[in-house]
């Protein structure tokens, strides 16, 4: 049946038309936009999810700046903590040269004091936007925000934590003074047979022992040891080896550091014919000179013990004028050398921990970004092929639509 009232044809084709005008609207947008989902309405679910995965790419840009300062300042430090093993392995060797028996140690001093006035302005200036990791202003460990670590349970924000490394030498140091009261005895230290305060003559090929018998603080030790009678064969001299113990000590740790003294003497003068090693809370030293050497042990009370308030201030207390004061120091420079490497070390660890997230972080964001284009970017290759198809579909309808409208006219003919 025709009618006039209802042209159901028209009405196919311009649904027809409709459908494909909005196809091709979305297909334009897509291209416009280059994104298959652009907003909520496209795909509620993958554009929250885009959104979310975007956020965490811009927090994880903010996240590579703050790696990137926090590398800039461990740099610094690291750098100044290798100028400072530099600065302190020249000291070291003016100490051993102060262990000669012919030198200006005087001298050498001033060359000291001039190398310790440079590691000062070395720590004050290792400083990157005024913050300063081993100048000893502060002890309280450094974070870097490192990684923004996303769960089921929300975001939390993970760091690298490092601690800071004091290598001031400005701060407060007190220089070992050996006790003012002589024991006569051997309660504090004893050197085998020999009395208090008398030297024992160890003939070559034999071996001495000196026991540490008690310690307190303020308890001083000295050891002397002198081959200078020994005419041709004289090898060191006569040299002074001093320690005050302080209220931490042991027996065993005096022992430890008149060992290491006359050890760190011995190695940095070539004397190998002298031997030293400790056996528990004794030292044992061992002549194969070829001539007798001369060993005096001597104690006192009322010491005052070294101290210091930085690790590096014990360096103010270096003193090689005197023979004690030059023996003594080679201990100090040794523990001086290994703060200040322990201290570069610790930076390039961190640093190289930095440079290694950081690498991760750009990564990371790499494929996130990547993830994101693949949920919600237009394939452009399909969205092309499919543009020229729907506009052909679209004169297709125009074309249907005209035909369906002249329909009703037809019917004219029938009235004729």
């Amino acid at each position: 049946m025709s009618s006039i009232l209802t042209n159901n044809g028209a009405m196919v084709a311009l649904q027809t038309l409709k459908g494909i005008n909005a196809s091709m609207a979305k297909t334009q947008s897509e291209i416009s936009t280059g994104k298959s989902v652009a907003n909520a309405k496209d795909n509620a679910a993958v554009w929250a999810i885009s959104k979310v995965m975007e956020a965490d790419v811009k927090g994880f840009k903010g996240i590579s700046d703050s790696l990137a300062l926090g590398a800039s300042t461990i740099a610094v430090a690291r750098n100044a903590a290798e100028s400072v093993t530099d600065l302190l392995t020249e000291i070291k060797s003016k100490v051993v040269a102060a262990q000669e028996k012919n030198v200006d140690r005087a001298k050498i001093q001033t060359d000291i004091t001039a190398l310790k006035e440079q590691i000062k302005t070395v720590i004050g200036s290792a400083q990157f936007n005024g913050l300063n990791l081993v100048d000893g202003s502060s002890s309280e460990p450094l974070s870097i925000l490192s990684s923004l670590d996303r769960n089921s349970s929300g975001v939390t924000a993970s760091h690298i934590t490092f601690d800071r490394k004091d290598l001031s030498v400005t701060n407060t140091s007190v220089a070992q003074v050996f006790g003012g009261t002589a024991v006569t005895d051997q309660t504090i230290v004893a050197n085998g047979a020999a009395a208090a305060g008398t030297a024992a003559t160890v003939a070559t090929g034999a071996t001495q022992t000196i026991n540490i018998a008690s310690v307190a603080d303020g308890n001083s030790y000295r050891m002397v040891l002198d081959d200078s009678a020994a005419g041709s064969k004289n090898i060191i001299g006569k040299r002074t080896f001093e320690y005050v113990a302080n209220p931490s000590d042991s027996m065993e740790s005096v022992a430890a550091n008149l060992t290491s003294q006359i050890s760190r003497f011995l190695g940095a003068t070539g004397a190998t014919k002298y031997s030293v090693v400790r056996d528990g809370d004794a030292i044992k030293l061992t002549n194969n000179s070829g001539a007798d050497l001369s060993v005096l042990a001597e104690s006192a009370t009322g010491g005052t013990a070294a101290s210091t308030d930085g690790s590096m201030s014990a360096l103010n207390t270096i003193d090689v004028t005197t023979d004690a004061g030059a023996t003594g120091a080679l201990a100090s420079i040794e523990a001086l050398l290994n703060v200040s490497i322990d201290a570069a070390a610790a930076f390039g660890s961190v640093e190289k921990r930095i440079s290694i997230q950081s690498d991760f972080v750009g990564k990371l964001g790499d494929s996130l970004t990547s993830g994101v284009g693949s949920m919600v970017d237009a394939n452009m290759e399909e969205t092309s092929a499919r543009l020229q198809a729907l506009q052909v579909q679209q004169q297709l309808a125009t074309q249907s639509l005209s035909i369906a409208n002249q329909a009703p006219q037809a019917l004219l003919s029938l009235f004729r």
